[in-house]
């Protein structure tokens, strides 16, 4: 009779018990975001002298020349291995940024600018594809997104507004989630961007997944106020 109850009551524990544990661990995780959202800023500033590993986001079009004048003031000797990511189907921006990795490594060396890698990553969707058959694509580009940033690991992601880095921004967050990896951020809005921020924009802006977020109007900074103004960049 008292194993019969014992039982009765440990089958009626384990509902209270599963929930009591995810709710502890939706606790955690909520904990550690708010912890990420107040601590991120903080953490761009390192007096370390080692380089960093960059991952360096390409889209077709604008995206990619507006891309490459900014990486003309970066210091290239600080932020190495770089790792270009565009998507399948641009081939044109890829070949963009090897000419440019070419023309320092002629004027410069490879030991002072560091290596460089490019890559490509699957689309979630490509233009006119249905929003059915997109289900399955986006599936597969957030693995290969995964897949890619286990790969790369970098501590810098710098991004612009093409729609291939929002998984791997997303990605790079719950890697900071969970503890696993800490890649600092920056998106830089397009100039092209004066009243709104663009989709990708507007998605790491309001999901606070970009660490530095910086648009080129100061109509955008009225509009999002967590946004840093730094003027025409271009």
């Amino acid at each position: 009779m008292v194993n019969s109850n014992c039982c009765c009551l440990s089958n009626m524990d384990f509902p209270i018990i599963f929930l009591h544990l995810v709710v502890g661990i939706i606790t955690i995780i909520i904990v550690r975001v708010i912890y990420i959202i107040y601590r991120r800023s903080k953490l761009l500033y390192t007096r370390s002298t080692k380089p960093l590993s960059t991952l360096i986001v390409l889209g077709s079009g604008g995206h990619t020349a507006e891309m490459l004048n900014l990486l003309a003031v970066l210091q290239k000797e600080r932020f190495k291995p770089r790792y270009y990511v565009a998507a399948a189907t641009d081939n044109m921006s890829l070949q963009k940024a090897r000419v440019l990795e070419d023309s320092l490594v002629d004027k410069a060396g490879i030991d002072l600018v560091g290596t460089a890698h490019f890559m490509q990553i699957y689309r979630s969707r490509e233009v006119g594809q249905s929003y059915i058959t997109s289900i399955g694509t986006t599936l597969i580009a957030i693995a290969h997104a995964l897949w890619l940033m286990v790969k790369m690991r970098p501590q810098v992601i710098l991004c612009n507004g093409p729609g291939t880095c929002i998984p791997l921004c997303a990605i790079a967050f719950l890697l900071k989630v969970f503890g696993i990896r800490w890649s600092s951020i920056f998106y830089v809005e397009s100039i092209a961007r004066v009243r709104r921020l663009s989709l990708s924009g507007f998605l790491l802006y309001k999901l606070h997944m970009a660490d530095q977020l910086f648009v080129q109007w100061p109509q955008l900074k009225m509009k999002y106020p967590r946004a840093n103004y730094v003027g025409r960049l271009m």
